[in-house]
């Protein structure tokens, strides 16, 4: 099934999934009117490739995600530090549930691939079934592990022909995108399938 995804602030950039595949980028009318049967779907904001988080470990197999059940004794935020590593320590079955609901924060937050070196099989799992790319860390970390990092690194350009992965932010350019981080992610596209709606 053809899905056409328009962002309101890049209708310049629409894309038109074919299953897990990008068909074609281009401006939304052009797209629309080249195959009316494709679904469409509209978007606040702008539709860009996607971000990559460098702080893969630091984020899935160093900070417990709470599950929402815990809310009363652990609270909803992510724990890191001390506190994270005992929580682990004590039950070490934890850790993939955690990732799972890390890799689910991840999403809200427009990634679509992570980098550094994931060394827990349950964390391996969890961002594999989630359909995250993993890329290539920076030679630096230029700040401490954020489900925003700053600076944003947004992955290259959706071309056609190429996997059906981005996101879109209700922002209306990527300065503002900047200025006001990845909170601000609506959706988040893998393989072509929504994986994080935020509206």
């Amino acid at each position: 099934m053809l899905t056409l995804h328009v962002a309101e602030q890049s209708p310049e950039t629409a894309v038109l999934v074919d299953g897990a595949s990008v068909a074609a980028v281009g401006r939304y009318e052009e797209l629309a009117d080249a195959d009316p049967r494709a679904r469409v779907r509209r978007w606040p904001g702008i539709l860009t490739p996607g971000l990559l988080n460098p702080y893969g470990p630091e984020l899935l197999e160093a900070t417990y995600h709470p599950d929402p059940r815990e809310a009363g004794t652990l609270g909803t935020e992510p724990i890191g530090g001390e506190r994270a590593r005992a929580i682990f320590r004590a039950d070490p079955a934890r850790l993939g549930a955690s990732a799972r609901r890390g890799v689910q924060r991840m999403l809200a937050h427009g990634t679509v691939a992570v980098a550094g070196e994931l060394r827990s099989r349950a964390v391996v799992d969890a961002v594999r079934r989630a359909g995250l790319a993993v890329g290539q860390r920076p030679d630096r970390l230029p700040g401490p592990a954020a489900l925003s990092p700053t600076p944003l690194i947004l992955l290259p350009r959706v071309v056609p022909g190429g996997p059906a992965r981005f996101a879109v932010f209700d922002v209306a350019d990527r300065a503002e995108l900047v200025r006001r981080g990845a909170g601000t992610c609506v959706a988040t596209v893998i393989g072509g399938r929504l994986v994080y709606r935020g509206r």
